[in-house]
């Protein structure tokens, strides 16, 4: 992951974008707990908001596996849907660990 070229797309410092990432990493540990346990109760409206607040974050800083996935499961919950949204959240907490070791390597 090229933290410097997506630094630089947001105007900003690589060191700043690595704060802001780490900050959302640490967000979203949170965020994907929620949205797996609002898949898990069937409660389509709490998996709308997770999900749309996890899209906006992660979109908002270049994370665009993550926002994809998202935006998927919150316009699957949408039209009452969560079919693959928990290997949706698998996979974005996958791609979450991916990002947290780049950065141990930045």
């Amino acid at each position: 992951m090229d933290f410097a070229k997506l630094a630089e797309k947001l105007g900003l410092e690589k060191d700043e974008f690595i704060e802001l990432v780490e900050l959302f990493l640490d967000v979203s540990a949170s965020d994907l707990g929620k949205l797996q346990s609002a898949i898990d109760e069937r409660d389509i409206q709490q998996a709308v908001e997770v999900a749309h607040s996890l899209k906006g974050a992660s979109g908002n800083l270049g994370l665009d596996e993550i926002s994809r996935m998202a935006k998927n499961v919150e316009a699957n919950a949408r039209q009452g849907s969560l079919d693959g949204a928990t290997e949706a959240v698998r996979m974005m907490k996958e791609k979450r660990e991916l990002i947290a070791e780049a950065i141990k390597n930045a």
